[in-house]
């Protein structure tokens, strides 16, 4: 067996989100804790400590957005209707995702060879699938290489995470292509762009030229109409093939949230 980590590495200060944001992480040493150990063991002094130390503890300041994380369909809007979201008109917050969306057979559609802000269209998804020979069935979890972090294809795309030019970097797809995506009993996706849409400036020239406000974050808005949920900023999808593995994506359940952290690992047998 073979374990495929998906999942960034959670750095404070990149440039690879909004300024908004970016992590923030607070590291106390050995040597910073010890004398608040007195306030669990009373009475004793750092010498009672070996070598005076006491205990390391890191305060984080995180978006839910921050690092690879799993969107749930509240980021995606409000309220759905009993068809759409089963159980009520209000649409899933990150605790309320089933666990068993988060597990199943993996398929990888690799797009790295399009150009920044290309948009994946129905037919993209299907001609890619055919040229993998797979057929998408349900419960299966896509993910996409979006060439937000590299190309397969030399002299396309050089890795953007890390740097700024990261949250414009790579193609998105399009609300037909996830659509019908769905349709094929897809509940999870995944990218490891920043975002399952193309890049938002991409989305806003698009606007500018054609005041057309379907397309105004239209991969995600599908949500409104159909339950189902995004990983991004996935890492390493080099290091897996196009299917035969399963991927575990569980996101950490913060009450209320419209997403969770999520560790994402490739199981090959």
């Amino acid at each position: 067996m073979k374990i495929v980590d998906l999942t960034i590495l959670l750095e404070e200060e990149l440039p690879c989100d909004p300024p908004i944001q970016i992590p923030h992480i607070e590291r106390w040493d050995h040597k910073k804790t010890a004398p608040g150990m007195k306030d669990f063991f009373p009475g004793t002094t750092e010498a009672d400590l070996p070598e005076g130390n006491g205990w390391a503890v890191d305060f984080v300041k995180l978006c839910t957005h921050s690092g690879t994380h799993m969107d749930a369909p509240w980021h995606y809007y409000p309220a759905q209707n009993e068809a759409v979201m089963p159980g009520g008109e209000k649409a899933w917050t990150i605790e309320q995702v089933p666990l068993e969306w988060c597990v199943g057979p993996g398929v990888k559609l690799d797009f790295s060879d399009k150009p920044d802000g290309y948009k994946i269209s129905r037919q993209d998804f299907i001609d890619k699938l055919a040229e993998i020979g797979h057929t998408l069935k349900p419960g299966e979890i896509v993910l996409l290489k979006s060439g937000a972090q590299g190309s397969t294809t030399p002299g396309i795309h050089d890795n953007r995470w890390g740097k700024k030019e990261y949250l414009v970097a790579g193609a998105g797809v399009s609300a037909e292509a996830t659509e019908w995506m769905i349709d094929q009993g897809v509940h999870v996706c995944g990218t490891d762009g920043w975002s399952w849409d193309v890049p938002l400036p991409f989305e806003a020239e698009e606007f500018s030229r054609t005041k057309d406000k379907s397309i105004i974050w239209e991969g995600h808005r599908v949500g409104r109409r159909k339950a189902y949920c995004h990983i991004e900023k996935l890492a390493n999808l080099d290091s897996i093939p196009n299917d035969g593995y399963t991927i575990y994506a569980l996101p950490i359940p913060v009450k209320g949230c419209s997403a969770g952290w999520c560790r994402v690992v490739a199981i090959i047998e």
